[in-house]
């Protein structure tokens, strides 16, 4: 924890209902941010309690390009700028072989895991590169490289891709755009699962081999926690980090995606 690392910075931060994207937030504030709290769960208001002054909470289905718009109209509104964004939004619907995925689940995947991303960076851009200054960290995944998720691979293989193509035309305009890969993750169990559907057999077999293939991948032989993650993604929006830009950084133990 740095104190005040980010004091009175303003910070979007999506997907920011659960798991990483929540701990992201709750970490912002406590080292002194301003924050924009996004997701299209209403458990996102939540986090109102780290204080109303400086916390403002959105839902949004950041899948369509005008809430995307909407969330950074109404920070910049809020806020008077746009310093940081942590693009959180994503993860895996579907786990199983890619022979058994459908046109309709593949085209879901690609949606969630990439097109929030997308346009939330075109969307906060403009005030960014206005301000001379800025930070974006986009949330990929080790998954590039791995079994049984291709569409959700292919959707972060984009993201890594955006990363470096953004940073190439930002840089000398003072804004940084990187990205974390995180690996398998320790989480507590969603609170609303990205799949409503009862899994069968062969889907927990499927998923097992997701686990398998990730902890054999990774040198440390384990799952992070996600305040290993956590920090990744924070130091990347400091100004620690500020002669990094176009990196995806992996933090899965040692699997470099």
């Amino acid at each position: 924890m740095h104190e005040k690392r980010f004091q009175d910075r303003v910070a979007v931060v999506t997907g920011a209902a659960q798991g990483i994207g929540r701990r992201v937030a709750e970490r912002l504030v406590a080292e002194g941010a301003r924050l924009v709290a996004v997701d299209r769960s209403e458990l996102v208001h939540e986090l109102q309690e780290l204080g109303a002054s400086r916390v403002l909470t959105l839902t949004a289905d950041l899948e369509r390009f005008a809430d995307c718009q909407g969330v950074m109209t109404a920070a910049l509104e809020r806020f008077g700028r746009l310093d940081i964004l942590i693009n959180n939004v994503g993860g895996t619907i579907w786990a199983q072989p890619f022979e058994h995925y459908d046109e309709a689940q593949i085209e879901a995947e690609v949606r969630r895991s990439l097109f929030p991303t997308l346009w939330c960076c075109r969307a906060a851009l403009p005030a960014m590169l206005e301000q001379g200054r800025g930070a974006i960290v986009n949330v990929s995944s080790i998954a590039t490289r791995g079994v049984n998720r291709a569409p959700y691979g292919a959707a972060k293989g984009g993201v890594n891709a955006l990363t470096a193509c953004l940073a190439f035309e930002t840089a000398e305009r003072g804004v940084r755009v990187n990205a974390t890969a995180p690996g398998g993750t320790e989480a507590p169990p969603r609170r609303i699962p990205r799949n409503a559907a009862e899994p069968s057999e062969q889907d927990k077999a499927w998923y097992q081999q997701i686990v398998e293939q990730t902890v054999d991948s990774s040198l440390m032989k384990r799952y992070g926690t996600i305040d290993e993650q956590v920090g990744a993604i924070l130091f990347l929006a400091s100004d620690e980090a500020s002669y990094i830009t176009g990196t995806t950084l992996p933090v899965g133990g040692g699997d470099l995606g």
